[in-house]
């Protein structure tokens, strides 16, 4: 009955963002305690559904599956199971071949205020493929039926979101607020999560208001460097969904090529201390 009931916890795991790792027996000879096509999924946690044998046989599994989830390699595990002296994990005398695989959920892009432009930013990455989830702290902007594009809708203040929304190194977030006060009591938080990406709308002038406040609430230079301010490629973009167009292209082009995206777009010009704002 456990085997029945991988697939819909696979897919539960997926609707909610959680990156799982699912475990295959592919072959096996002689005596062992599973048969072929048996399954497991192991999570981060270390929590599992399924089995592949039960014993240290499992154990050993378990744990290269959380090493794959670390480092998102899949593995062809081998196993004798014979003479426990010599390290098998098992004496049933047979041999088992054990597939794994990281099952990562597609990236979720976490628009933060439901305006034209989150709105148009939230349609478009949903045509891209994203999972998406936006957020206001007005409930009157943020509903359901206001974007049917989104996965989430989520009416809370932008700084309690990290305990409303798992935030991994597969989120994207795109502060496309109403304005500087509403940015300040956001990013501290989102700035110590994972995210590889933040970035924020507004010019110049308002990044420079929001650094300054950032500052004198104790957020490291390390940490402001981290966001993409003004948010997008400089596409000199006008409309919402022109706007929508450079931020997707400048969150591809992190999502894609990492650190070897830095050609492609631009890191914050966070000013200096005293430096007056411009633009």
């Amino acid at each position: 009955m456990e085997e029945q009931q991988i697939f819909p916890a696979l897919q539960q795991a997926l609707q909610q963002g959680q990156t799982v790792a699912l475990c295959v027996v592919v072959r096996t000879r002689g005596s062992t305690p599973r048969r072929v096509g048996s399954k497991m999924l192991v999570y981060p946690d270390g929590r599992i559904v399924g089995t592949v044998g039960g014993g240290e046989t499992e154990h050993r599994v378990v744990q290269e599956a959380l090493q794959a989830l670390r480092d998102g390699r899949p593995r062809l595990l081998e196993y004798r199971l014979v003479d426990p002296k010599r390290g098998d994990p098992g004496v049933c005398g047979g041999e088992m071949h054990i597939y794994v695989e990281p099952v990562q959920p597609p990236p979720t892009l976490l628009v933060v205020g439901a305006g034209h432009v989150g709105r148009a930013v939230a349609h478009l990455g949903k045509w891209l493929g994203f999972r998406v989830v936006v957020t206001d702290d007005r409930a009157e902007l943020c509903r359901a039926e206001d974007f049917p594009d989104a996965d989430l809708c989520l009416a809370v203040p932008a700084r309690e979101l990290p305990q409303r929304v798992p935030i991994t190194a597969q989120t994207y977030i795109a502060l496309v607020t109403r304005g500087s006060p509403v940015d300040v009591d956001a990013l501290p938080a989102l700035l110590a999560s994972p995210a590889p990406y933040i970035g924020v709308i507004g010019s110049r002038r308002r990044w420079a208001t929001t650094v300054a406040a950032l500052r004198a609430r104790g957020i490291g230079e390390e940490d402001l460097a981290r966001v993409h301010a003004p948010i997008g490629l400089d596409i000199a973009a006008e409309t919402p969904r022109e706007i929508a167009v450079s931020i997707l292209a400048e969150i591809i082009a992190v999502y894609r090529g990492g650190q070897r995206a830095h050609g492609l777009h631009r890191r914050a010009a966070v000013p200096r201390h005293g430096e007056p704002p411009r633009g």
